[in-house]
């Protein structure tokens, strides 16, 4: 890999210089979160369906990959600046094809977790594997629902880890699940699998997480329903219906807010910087991260795009202006952390170049995620001289330091080194972020992107 600044420290790393000022309007992939599932509904809905401007990370390419082993004509029908659109034929749910192989997740737990709800109701045998990363992650928060409604499964350490090998069966049995910890993975899993079970399958949240499915099975004609649930009202209970037909359908996918924060952040935190990002989904459940930056003191301007501000499914959408700002430290509780896990590293870097303390409480599930982020953006901040803490699931941040370039690690993760990378951008001197490719996995072109808006 060429580093970004033309640079080359190590295969596999980038170098990123401090920028003297940040302008422009860089190019964001598609929802990944919203193209995974588009392309999993496709394939259980008979007939063609289209999805546009989707995400060409790694990810989302797993996912079409899964989608064409169980029996789907998945097309790519155009790239562009790390963007595409497909056509999605499929027989449907109830002629699915039984995998030949293993169906290969890579470092993908959205595509291993909401796969396995697909197969769970399908009475064919199928194994979901991946690479050293995915399987190190838990599948017993979706190994036990799923044989709870009728599924044999079975899995490494116990039921633990992936791999793991499923014998479907129909109709599944339709239950009403707690889930252990907010996850919005385990809770579309369950779904899913609800779609092919008979009566009322039901998953109760004490925190809501993000209803991208929810609300793409009610654009496919599936009926979901929604209550707050929980002491506090807080939670979610939702509930669908089977045996349930997906339709097939036509999606705009809108530009990711996990992709966007990133560059929310390096606006709101470089002294000299005036970003725009264009169509970017501002779901309730997904824009926790603009809401934090603000309560931090960040200046981000939103006017809803495309007239109406939604795209497809009924995802809100705006374009957000971001510009310098004096950021300070808040207190970010469990629910927060819930409602922004994917964006908790880089808000992190917005704690340490804010003034203040900054105190985030109920980071554990972070520990879970392609890398211990928890542990991995606590050292390499500390490298670039941060002061970080941690003590349990709460990291304490001490902002207000100059931070100076240094070499980071991004543990293969690539919100991490989208992270450092970032920070490389504010700190003094040069930033090293090894094994930087990884950011392919959800954003193709990110350090394209890094020059591009160095003015």
């Amino acid at each position: 890999m060429t580093a970004a600044g033309g640079a080359s420290v190590r295969e596999g790393a980038a170098l990123v210089r401090s920028a003297a000022r940040l302008r422009g309007e860089p190019r964001l992939p598609g929802d990944k979160s919203i193209s995974h599932r588009a392309l999993l509904l496709a394939l259980l809905a008979e007939g063609e369906s289209t999805i546009l401007q989707a995400g060409d990370g790694e990810d989302v390419r797993t996912t079409a990959a899964v989608v064409a082993r169980l029996g789907a004509t998945v097309q790519r029908l155009a790239d562009r600046d790390g963007r595409v659109d497909y056509r999605v034929a499929s027989p449907g749910r109830e002629r699915l094809a039984e995998p030949e192989t293993v169906l290969d997740c890579r470092n993908s737990g959205t595509t291993l977790r909401l796969t396995a709800g697909i197969v769970a109701a399908r009475p064919f045998f199928a194994v979901l594997d991946g690479d050293a990363s995915l399987r190190r992650r838990p599948v017993a928060r979706i190994a036990r629902p799923l044989a709870e409604m009728g599924a044999t499964v079975a899995a490494r350490a116990g039921g633990t880890l992936p791999p793991v090998a499923m014998t479907g069966t129909a109709p599944l049995r339709p239950i009403d699940h707690a889930t252990a910890v907010p996850s919005a993975q385990v809770k579309s899993a369950v779904l899913l699998a609800g779609l092919g079970a008979e009566g009322t399958t039901t998953v109760r949240e004490t925190v809501a997480t993000r209803d991208h499915t929810e609300r793409m099975l009610r654009a496919r004609g599936v009926a979901v329903r929604t209550e707050a649930w929980g002491p506090d009202g807080a939670g979610a209970r939702v509930s669908v219906d089977g045996p349930a037909r997906v339709a097939p359908a036509a999606d705009v996918v809108p530009s990711d807010p996990s992709a966007a924060a990133f560059w929310l952040v390096a606006g709101a935190a470089h002294p000299d910087a005036e970003l725009v990002l264009r169509a970017v989904g501002t779901n309730p459940s997904r824009r926790a991260i603009i809401d934090l930056l603000r309560r931090m003191g960040a200046s981000i301007d939103e006017t809803p795009a495309g007239g109406t501000g939604e795209g497809g499914d009924g995802e809100p959408v705006a374009d957000l202006a971001v510009r310098s700002s004096e950021l300070h430290g808040i207190d970010v509780s469990p629910r927060e952390v819930a409602a922004a896990i994917d964006e908790v590293p880089v808000l992190c870097l917005a704690a340490a170049l804010a003034s203040g303390t900054t105190r985030i409480d109920g980071v554990g599930e972070l520990r879970h995620k392609e890398s211990d982020r928890v542990a991995g953006i606590a050292t390499g901040l500390a490298a670039l001289g941060a002061r970080v803490a941690v003590d349990g699931d709460t990291m304490t941040i001490d902002g207000g330091r100059l931070l100076a370039g240094a070499v980071t690690e991004s543990l293969d993760d690539h919100r991490l080194a989208m992270t450092f990378a970032i920070a490389g951008l504010i700190a003094g001197g040069e930033t090293a972020v090894l094994d930087a490719g990884c950011a392919a996995i959800s954003y193709p072109g990110f350090f394209d992107e890094i020059e591009r808006v160095r003015a």
